[in-house]
């Protein structure tokens, strides 16, 4: 799961992107299309054409990192823009993303696991 602070803003990259990209490719288009600043401490969200894949750009304290998730079934939900650059609430990215065992706020408690069962038999103590 990735803890989000409730003060950071996100940014999605409306339209698609090349989905071979890395952190580099990712961090110039963030300064450059979208005119932003890749080590302000927000979150840069990418969604590729298929709709299955996004990839989130950022920096903390320790350095720079990159996330991705795939979905095996069905597609993200993203702004109908073609281009630009659209703000968003960590709890709608979260939202967004169809991922609230994935991202979260730091305010909310994270969803407990369920425990594997098999028929009305429990395994886990």
């Amino acid at each position: 799961m990735i803890l989000v602070p409730s003060h950071t803003r996100v940014w999605l990259a409306a339209g698609v992107t090349d989905m071979r990209r890395g952190f580099s490719t990712l961090a110039a288009q963030a300064e450059k299309v979208l005119e932003l600043d890749t080590y302000s401490r927000h979150l840069f969200v990418f969604r590729g054409r298929p709709g299955d894949l996004l990839k989130i750009t950022g920096w903390d304290q320790q350095g720079a990192y990159l996330f991705s998730k795939r979905h095996e079934k069905g597609r993200f939900v993203w702004p109908a823009a073609k281009d630009g650059k659209v703000s968003v609430t960590t709890a709608q990215l979260s939202m967004l993303s169809g991922a609230s065992s994935w991202i979260s706020s730091p305010l909310r408690a994270p969803a407990s696991p369920r425990k594997p069962s098999i028929g009305s038999r429990n395994f886990m103590p």
